[in-house]
């Protein structure tokens, strides 16, 4: 009698053992990767809030993903004058919960600040009322000069015309986050009466006009480029308004008073204002910028300020302090 003897072919032997160990190693190995980018990317993302006390007194509150204290500073445009002390140290990193504080000539210490979860920080920035609101503003009467012959018989100047102010009508758009006014900006603006300029006879030798311009004990001069330039750049950084323009380049005067130089040199300091950081201010080199631009560089290089801030920023950007022409300073 024959035995039956059943043989099963080498290929359709189990090889459960040696797949599920390579098929371990690949999870392992995978898993490994996955949680080493999770780590950099929650690390290097993560988004703080922090306070940062000037010498001025102001307080103001930042978001950021930035860890080291000179890259925050120079993202919201806040410069330190000679004399002044930064906490901690501009070179180094922001440890957890601290305010950056800066002082005038004295030691200061380290405030301890409360963090807040990504949620809290979106909530804070919530419940934004925005209102349409219209206003009347006067427009200021020039003064312009005629010269009359020496020849004429009265020998004092004259008033022949006298200045009035004419009226502008402004539309804006306010916006209110807690009851408090985050943004004032212009949407359009109407001239309903036009002023008048003040007209004066002068009766003196005609005089070679100069490109020094004069403020109090301060001596600025500028060529004609110059002019342009600083019209361009003041243009761009606030060119609705008058007043927009005027408190733009206030804030490069009163730097300039401060530290000694000129509103030129402060426009063209790194990372401060438009001339370092776009190339926009150039579609208005070559006197293409509306009169009043150029109206309110002028006064400001004669002495006219509007304010006695160092900084500012957009509004939309939320940062408290004085609202004019789209931007905030503090």
């Amino acid at each position: 009698m024959r035995k039956h003897i059943s043989i099963q072919p080498e290929s359709d032997k189990p090889q459960s053992g040696k797949f599920s160990i390579k098929k371990v190693l690949t999870i392992a190995i995978l898993f490994v990767l996955l949680m080493g980018t999770v780590g950099v990317m929650a690390s290097s993302n993560r988004v703080r809030s922090v306070k940062i006390l000037l010498s001025s007194g102001y307080e103001m509150n930042v978001v950021t993903t930035s860890t080291k204290v000179e890259d925050i500073l120079k993202e919201n445009h806040i410069i330190v004058f000679d004399g002044e002390s930064v906490t901690p140290d501009v070179k180094s990193d922001l440890s957890d919960n601290s305010t950056i504080t800066i002082k005038k000539g004295e030691s200061v210490t380290i405030a301890q600040e409360q963090e807040f979860s990504p949620e809290e920080i979106l909530k804070s920035y919530q419940s934004v009322i925005e209102k349409i609101v219209t206003e009347k503003v006067e427009i200021p009467f020039k003064t312009t000069t005629k010269e009359v012959a020496n020849g004429s018989q009265n020998t004092q100047n004259q008033v022949v015309q006298a200045g009035v102010n004419g009226i502008k009508e402004i539309k804006y758009r306010i916006r209110y986050q807690n009851g408090n006014q985050i943004s004032k900006d212009v949407i359009s603006e109407k001239v309903i009466k036009e002023p008048v300029d003040k007209i004066i006879e002068v009766r003196a030798k005609a005089t070679t006009r100069s490109s020094v311009v004069r403020t109090g004990a301060k001596t600025w001069s500028y060529s004609e480029d110059d002019m342009n330039l600083l019209y361009a750049i003041t243009c761009q950084e606030s060119g609705s308004s008058y007043e927009g323009a005027l408190a733009v380049i206030t804030c490069a005067a009163n730097r300039a008073e401060k530290r000694g130089s000129d509103p030129l040199s402060e426009y063209k300091r790194k990372n401060q204002f438009c001339y370092t950081i776009d190339s926009y201010w150039k579609k208005y080199l070559n006197g293409k910028v509306p009169s009043f631009v150029k109206e309110a560089v002028k006064d400001a290089l004669n002495g006219k300020r509007s304010h006695n801030f160092y900084s500012f920023r957009s509004s939309w950007t939320g940062i408290k302090g004085v609202h004019i022409g789209g931007n905030v300073y503090f």
